[in-house]
């Protein structure tokens, strides 16, 4: 074990940190995905089996923040900034998991270089941002970090930090075969087995005041002490140290004496109380076994669109025991008629206050006041940082109340797919009928990629091809490389643990890494990358006349003219020459084709016939890409490729102008296939949660429609560790 008071140790410890932190960054522009996140995993289980070393690493992390900044400031390219994301997030783990008092001085410079993160863009000054939030309330409350993550995954009932997180793994059937199920089950269920409420109230004790007290805390009769204690005189210090920490919070740095105060009393109490003789000799080094404990994971299949609604009106019952959640739901489908509830917390959700409201009843002043982007000059930018560091210091890092609300972490496991089938849930969620759960519980959306192991065959009966199904994850792992390299990689290595004689076939202590990166992700994956939603329109044929069929889609749309799929397939297999008497037969049919041509000023309508058509793929294209906005991009294809044409789009319909019918496959899911369609009509998502319309009868006022200015496009908000960095 590493004693940091020596000065030629301690040098050989950074010495080595040092190294492990830079082959850590390096891994990220690797290309293998197979051994990505193994690097990040060890050096958290050397941590774990030796806390003393965390001053350590934090200074290492430190000092390759502001070489990164200084890098940085010569370079002048957004790529350069990559690296800061992993140390930030990893100086974060360090800070909340370790079990030694951090040195004052330490954390002062922790905090000179976060503050110089906040001249950078964004999403790289929004996490420096955050993080420097969490190290204020860490400076001033030691341990609290802990307190409230353990508290929160943990539901530890208490009357100061009431604020519960459940978290849910939903696989998809598709990718998940029986033994590849069993598996990641056993794997991520051996959580809850590790955990137990009483010892976790003790080492939430034992943690506050080992960091509270440092060197004047002997954590080993400290322990010895608490396991002598009754259950009963646990659970009263617990909820004591709850107490002061919840009040230490309110008070910011100013309550940082009577908090180390009070905890030096409580630890005093508790070596009285103990009544048992306490015979183990104290060797001066923190306790081991007070890491962050595993939360309790629910993993199951998911077989029915209905299953994410009713994990999160059965997790809101247990929040909510005092209020019916099905009374709230049903008063919703019942008396709003309207997109959206009406009621003020959905207006404040969606962006208005109380001056908004009024300013909308007068539609001049509405318009007046539509949102635009204001530039700033990089001169002002500085300035303008520094002012807001500035009033930031003068703040506690927890001026207001902690006004969150109970957490469901939605985890969801597969290929496109999945996405898509969380999109039409997601999408369902938002509708009125159900808008009242996201009002109760914080919904946070996190995606690991799992793909099959073997190809799967496809269906005779189904335009969806096979390959390409991992473009979502591909599309994070670039604007995201830090995504890239733990999630991605860990998305890599789940498939394995369903081949015979893997080596982690059998979950046990020494083989945690799907659940220590999988809590890893949960916690330190805070910054959404949106990903647009699209709503599309198909008219199907029937016996009983035109049926219409409304549905979204995050990803691809695929649609083709079953008439010439065998010849499509047949061609691909062996071209021939003798096909070409009849050009329209061969090669496609004709359809009419509507569609908004992007432009500048987007009112370009361009209206026409696609020729010799067998098929039309639409593939999502994210404004992170684009580097302007979202839009489709459209290609008509031919059996013969002098026929197929490319466009981009936002809004476009086709029809069939003959005597056939199309076959529509969206997100790549045969699940979600539909036949006999006659016309599709494809717009962004409207978010139905964030409707003018419904609150607002302007029309009738004789004002102006205003639904154009304040409807809001609805996108999945998929936690990634950075957000968009590109």
């Amino acid at each position: 074990m590493c004693d940091p008071t020596a000065d030629v140790a301690l040098s050989a410890v950074e010495s080595s940190l040092y190294n492990t932190v830079n082959a850590l960054l390096k891994e990220m522009n690797s290309r293998s995905a197979s051994q990505k996140g193994m690097l990040r995993w060890s050096l958290q289980k050397k941590l774990e089996g030796d806390p003393s070393c965390s001053v350590s690493l934090i200074r290492v992390l430190v000092e390759e923040l502001d070489k990164k900044l200084n890098t940085t400031d010569t370079i002048h390219e957004t790529r350069s900034y990559m690296h800061i994301i992993p140390v930030l997030h990893t100086l974060y783990y360090v800070i909340i998991q370790s079990d030694v008092m951090i040195p004052t001085s330490l954390y002062q410079k922790v905090n000179e270089s976060l503050m110089k993160l906040l001249i950078l863009p964004s999403p790289y000054s929004a996490v420096a941002l955050s993080t420097l939030r969490s190290i204020k309330m860490e400076m001033a409350t030691p341990g609290s970090l802990y307190q409230r993550r353990i508290i929160a995954e943990q539901n530890l009932k208490n009357e100061h930090f009431t604020i519960q997180e459940e978290v849910f793994v939903l696989a998809d059937p598709a990718v998940f075969s029986a033994p590849l199920e069993a598996k990641v089950r056993a794997h991520l269920e051996v959580s809850s087995t590790l955990r137990n409420a009483s010892t976790v109230k003790k080492n939430v004790v034992l943690h506050m005041l080992q960091t509270g007290l440092g060197t004047t805390c002997q954590s080993s009769r400290l322990a010895q002490a608490l396991e002598a204690l009754g259950h009963q005189v646990v659970e009263k210090y617990f909820q004591e140290v709850v107490l002061l920490v919840e009040q230490s919070i309110k008070h910011g740095t100013d309550g940082r004496a009577n908090y180390l105060n009070k905890l030096q009393h409580i630890y005093r109490d508790i070596l009285t109380a103990s009544k048992e003789e306490i015979t183990r000799v104290d060797d001066g080094q923190p306790v081991r076994g007070t890491a962050l404990p595993f939360p309790e994971i629910n993993f199951l299949l998911w077989k029915d669109k209905e299953d994410l609604s009713n994990l999160l009106v059965n997790f809101a019952r247990r929040c909510y025991p005092d209020s019916s959640v099905d009374e709230d739901v049903k008063d919703k489908r019942d008396s709003v008629r309207s997109e959206d509830s009406g009621i003020e917390r959905d207006q404040k959700e969606c962006g208005f206050d109380d001056k908004d409201r009024q300013l909308v009843r007068n539609s001049a002043l509405a318009v007046s006041r539509r949102n635009a982007l204001k530039s700033t000059k990089s001169g002002h930018r500085r300035r303008l940082v520094s002012k807001r560091t500035e009033e930031f210091s003068r703040k506690s890092p927890a001026v207001e109340e902690d006004k969150r609300r109970h957490t469901a972490r939605i985890v969801v496991m597969g290929d496109d797919r999945v996405l898509g089938i969380l999109t039409n849930a997601y999408h369902s969620i938002r509708e009125s009928k159900r808008l009242i759960m996201t009002k109760k519980l914080n919904l946070q959306l996190y995606y690991i990629p799992v793909t099959d192991v073997l190809p799967v065959l496809r269906s005779p009966d189904s335009p969806c091809q096979n390959d390409g199904r991992l473009s979502l994850a591909s599309y994070l792992g670039r604007v995201d490389p830090w995504y890239n390299s733990t999630v991605n990689g860990l998305g890599a290595a789940i498939p394995k643990l369903a081949e015979p004689h893997s080596h982690h076939s059998q979950p046990s202590m020494q083989n945690l890494f799907l659940l220590d990166t999988l809590c890893y992700y949960l916690r330190c994956g805070t910054q959404p990358v949106n990903l647009p939603l699209y709503s599309v329109k198909m008219t199907c044929s029937s016996c009983d006349g035109r049926a219409v069929v409304k549905e979204v889609f995050v990803s691809h749309l695929e649609a083709d003219i079953p008439d010439f799929r065998h010849l499509k397939e047949s061609s691909s297999r062996k071209p021939s020459s003798r096909r070409r008497t009849s050009a329209v037969e061969v090669f496609g049919a004709v359809i009419s084709v509507s569609y908004t041509k992007i432009s500048l000023s987007k009112r370009e309508v361009v209206k026409g016939e696609a020729p010799m058509t067998c098929g039309v793929v639409i593939t999502s294209e994210p404004a992170a890409v684009t580097s302007g906005e979202n839009y489709l991009t459209v290609r008509f294809n031919s059996l013969n490729p002098v026929f197929n044409t490319e466009i981009q789009t936002q809004n476009i319909s086709f029809r069939t102008i003959e005597q056939r019918t199309l076959s529509v496959c969206l997100d790549k899911d045969i699940r979600r296939t539909y036949t006999d369609v006659q016309r599709v009509e494809i717009s962004p998502c409207l978010d139905p949660g964030c409707s003018i319309q419904s609150w607002f009868d302007v029309s009738s006022e004789g004002g102006l429609p205003l639904s154009r200015y304040l409807d809001k496009d609805l996108s999945l908000p998929i936690n990634t560790f950075s957000g968009v960095t590109l």
